[in-house]
């Protein structure tokens, strides 16, 4: 077979071979021959060449296509979002990269009334397709004499479908986009919302909205780390509802660089829903101004101890009642002797409280109460914040007043920067709600010896361990604190039973390196409290679970040693144990 093969393709390629075979000599035609066949070969072997060189081209195309082509396309799926459907507004993440607050591809459905044929039928159809429309209102519109209307935005695919199938003419869709925020209420009072145009008109989307716009493919990093975030909101909720409370705020900042970590206010809301005014837009963390009760002892006691008017083992007479003026200053539990500055702070006594504050005098209490930033208005990147209300003028009465924490009111997230500032060594960093770079841990003002810094932390320690905090404890973590609880203020006085029950605290009092607040408005008392709502009995409760459940977050191992004996020890223990790099 392969002879009769090889002789069909010697004619082909040399067809004279054959005829001048018969015709020559036979020597001649030997030698012809030959020549005829050799060249035959060479042909032969040339075709055979090109067939195989075009062979192994059509081949390896074809597994290029399929090996690679699947591929290329999944990426060119993946761009495809990104450059087809381009965003005019860049994401909000939290301090991890969770995306807080994103823009996503809608269309929204409007009509040219004066090409809608019959308007009647028009709106019925629209109605059916879209039954959260109401009727009147559809055909309203359709039967204007407007050229242009909105009839729904943000409809989805499925709504977009059914009104395409029903072909009403005079309908159309425009391309838009709508924000949308996965986590609903976590982050609404921080993240605030945009109106029906996207442009911002609260929080962080309104302070920004003209950098989010701008640079719609750069997102904005907040401090705030959601998993902190749920743990304050949803031990806060529980203590609310525990003690039938009016609402309350939580705030977690990092004391080295001013960061909030977190920051919830209740009642909340869900920013993906109306825009309606309500109390639940209020933010008490940051608009809220209160008087903090107890809380502002710490204040005092570090304007004595760093001012020099007072060291730890200072005595002041808190054996009766004090009284100034028309005003009569008593304690909440009297001790009726003679009391030291950790003592005041362990019993909370008003009385000590105000004459070791006459003792350093106005002056100097003014002075230290605005290095920590408590007489200025909150420098916060939101558009809702509050102004100190500061007595004015301010006389001697109120440096008593101030003193246990009446007569001047404050934001929640002034008092996380003020402890912060008592904690991490007398530096006084501002706050905030973007994330900061490592270098700009550095920067801030120095506003307190180190040596004082010291002190309140172990007062502050003291108070957990001894006094009104114990219920704030978390073995292992060196929680430091200061219970506060103020009668809110009403109609020229003040109402005995509409309290504000807080609790500021730190940890590990080691090592400082978070400062947590939380504060209960007008919580009821009940059997498991004994009927008391106090600070120690309320919020105090709530801090302890905060800090038990973010410490292991945050990779923070508890150490079992005694911080008094061993105070440095304890924090290399901990830096071993959590992982920590020097």
């Amino acid at each position: 077979m392969s002879i009769v093969l090889f002789r069909r393709c010697e004619r082909f390629l040399y067809p004279g071979a054959d005829v001048l075979a018969t015709r020559l000599p036979w020597g001649r035609h030997n030698d012809t021959r030959q020549r005829a066949l050799d060249m035959g070969r060479t042909r032969l072997l040339v075709v055979g060449g090109v067939f195989l060189l075009v062979f192994v081209v059509i081949v390896g195309r074809l597994v290029e296509i399929t090996a690679f082509a699947s591929e290329e396309s999944g990426r060119e799926a993946r761009r495809a979002p990104k450059t087809m459907v381009p965003m005019g507004r860049a994401d909000i993440t939290d301090r991890n990269g969770i995306v807080l607050a994103t823009s996503l591809p809608t269309v929204n459905l409007y009509a040219d009334p004066r090409v809608v044929l019959d308007p009647e039928e028009a709106a019925r159809k629209t109605v059916t397709a879209l039954p959260d429309l109401n009727f009147g209102d559809v055909l309203e519109k359709l039967s204007s004499d407007k050229s242009f209307v909105y009839l729904k935005r943000y409809l989805t695919p499925n709504q977009q479908y059914e009104i395409n199938r029903r072909g009403i003419v005079g309908l159309s869709f425009e391309q838009g986009e709508r924000r949308v925020y996965p986590h609903g209420p976590l982050m609404a009072h921080v993240i605030g919302a945009v109106d029906t145009d996207n442009h911002g008109i609260a929080g962080l989307e309104k302070t920004f909205n003209d950098r989010l716009t701008v640079h719609p493919d750069r997102s904005l990093s907040l401090s705030l780390d959601v998993r902190l975030q749920h743990i304050v909101r949803d031990e806060l909720l529980r203590s609310v509802g525990e003690f039938r409370a009016m609402g309350g705020t939580g705030v977690i900042a990092d004391v080295h660089t001013g960061e909030l970590l977190a920051m919830v206010s209740l009642p909340d809301f869900d920013p993906n829903g109306s825009q309606n005014a309500s109390d639940a837009q209020f933010n008490r963390a940051t608009l809220g101004l209160y008087e903090m009760g107890s809380t502002f002892k710490l204040f005092t006691a570090t304007a004595a101890l760093d001012g020099g008017s007072a060291r730890l083992e200072s005595r002041y007479d808190a054996t009766n009642m004090v009284k100034f003026s028309h005003f009569t200053i008593r304690d909440y539990h009297p001790q009726n002797r003679w009391l030291s500055v950790s003592e005041i702070m362990i019993h909370s006594s008003n009385i000590g409280a105000a004459r070791m504050a006459l003792e350093a005098g106005t002056k100097t209490m003014r002075e230290y109460l605005d290095r920590l930033g408590l007489l200025r208005p909150l420098p916060l990147e939101i558009p809702e914040t509050g102004t100190p209300i500061v007595p004015n003028p301010w006389r001697e009465i109120n440096t008593v007043t101030v003193s246990y924490g009446h007569g001047l009111a404050v934001t929640p997230v002034h008092m996380a920067t003020a402890i912060s500032t008592l904690v991490n060594g007398g530096i006084h960093r501002p706050a905030t709600l973007i994330r900061r770079a490592p270098e700009m841990a550095e920067s801030g003002e120095r506003v307190l010896k180190p040596e004082t810094s010291r002190h309140l932390r172990r007062l502050m320690r003291q108070v957990v361990e001894e006094g009104t905090g114990t219920k704030a404890d978390v073995p292992g973590y060196f929680v430091g604190g200061k219970t506060g609880t103020a009668e809110k203020s009403r109609g020229g006085g003040y109402a005995r039973k509409a309290l504000l029950s807080s609790f500021v605290a730190a940890f590990p009092m080691d090592d400082p390196r978070y400062a947590v607040i939380v504060i209960i408005d007008e919580p009821e008392g009940n059997k498991s409290t004994f009927g008391y709502a106090t600070g120690g009995w309320t919020a105090a409760p709530a801090v302890g679970r905060v800090v038990a459940r973010m410490a292991p977050v945050l990779g923070i191992a508890p150490v079992h040693t005694d911080w008094t004996e061993q105070p440095v020890h304890s924090a290399i223990v901990r830096m071993v144990a959590s992982g920590a790099k020097e």
